[in-house]
């Protein structure tokens, strides 16, 4: 995807940081005015709404369907902000494309299904426009699909392309609807630096209060921009009013974000980047030595016929470092994570020893 273009509307490359903003879904074409015109009133520039919802189950609202189309086009002829909307197939992407959506985006039900993506590429391809489409994450952390997903609308010829991390699905209780994981975004920068990343705090918190922290934490991280639910009247909205604004507290949020784009410079930070560096390299010694103890551990089960995996030794041992990273200022998300991954890598080189 070497060719990848900024992104542009009419010839003309967004902004940055990229705001989009509006209703989770379109509901009646008063509200979709009227979050529109309070939009337009905070400067936002590119108005989202839902025309078509997937929902888990049957019976919920699904979405107006083609007469929203129609009120986002009075969005765009009553403020001149820039329409979007998501699309999950041949009839949606057709049919945004008659009423002239300026950009398209595609959920992550639909990133996640080679079948869906390749049919949105399909009748992209057939169309003959370069429209820019953002592509959301898919709902599992597999950045191989999510890449997969980019890599059908590129090879359709869409060349203005960016992602939308809304985060990943999660189970039992947890601080947000859908994990972060900053890690998977970070790595898809790394491995496509033009790639823009627009983050979507308003699915990874599920909260309205939440939306506020987690925009300035992906504005830190160098995304590109934020897309933020907003409904006139959230808290009776037809579906995910929990996690909308009103364009005034939008406005407010967006007032009190922090956009770091001017260059620093860097020297300072060598000395502290050469710290880095040695701790790291210090790191490895110190999981090579464990991963050979781990080994010897693993022989001597193997000799006397002891199961490789230990439920109880584990569980202590993820217990008590929990603790002690705790104590030492580090989060037990992360701690779990670490030692987890320490103790997938030694069960792997035991079992090793056992064939």
């Amino acid at each position: 995807m070497e060719n990848i273009q900024p992104l542009a509307i009419d010839g003309n490359n967004l902004d940055r940081p990229i705001i989009i903003s509006g209703p989770c879904s379109a509901e009646t074409e008063e509200q979709v005015l009227e979050t529109a015109r309070g939009l337009a009133r905070a400067g936002v520039k590119i108005y989202r709404a839902g025309i078509w919802k997937p929902r888990t189950k049957p019976g919920g609202f699904e979405g107006v369907g083609i007469p929203g189309l129609a009120w986002l086009n009075k969005v765009r002829e009553e403020t001149g902000m820039k329409v979007s909307t998501e699309v999950a197939n041949r009839g949606h992407v057709e049919a945004a494309l008659e009423y002239g959506v300026d950009l398209l985006w595609v959920g992550a039900r639909t990133s996640a299904n080679p079948f869906a993506m390749q049919e949105i590429a399909d009748v992209l391809r057939e169309s003959g426009c370069d429209i820019p489409v953002l592509v959301k994450n898919p709902v599992n952390p597999d950045i191989e699909l999510w890449i997969g997903a980019l890599e059908r609308l590129y090879n359709a010829g869409m060349t203005r392309l960016g992602v939308i991390h809304r985060g990943f699905s999660t189970y039992g209780r947890q601080i947000y609807r859908n994990h972060p994981q900053w890690r998977i975004p970070l790595e898809l920068r790394r491995r496509y630096p033009n790639l823009p990343i627009i983050c979507d705090p308003s699915h990874i918190g599920g909260k309205r209060e939440l939306i506020a922290s987690l925009s300035q934490q992906a504005l830190d991280m160098g995304f590109d921009g934020l897309i933020i639910e907003s409904h006139c009247n959230p808290d009776c909205a037809w579906s995910d009013k929990g996690q909308q604004v009103t364009p005034e507290v939008l406005s407010v949020i967006l007032d009190n974000l922090v956009f770091r784009d001017a260059p620093v410079p860097t020297e300072n930070l060598v000395h502290l980047r050469r710290q880095i560096d040695q701790l790291d390299n210090d790191l490895l010694e110190v999981l090579a030595k464990r991963m050979n103890v781990s080994r010897e551990i693993g022989l001597f089960k193997r000799d006397h016929n002891m199961p490789v995996v230990q439920a109880t030794r584990y569980g202590d041992i993820m217990t008590s470092r929990v603790l002690a990273a705790k104590a030492m200022g580090m989060s037990e998300e992360f701690m779990r994570s670490i030692f987890s991954s320490i103790h997938e890598e030694s069960v792997r080189i035991q079992v090793e020893l056992n064939k």
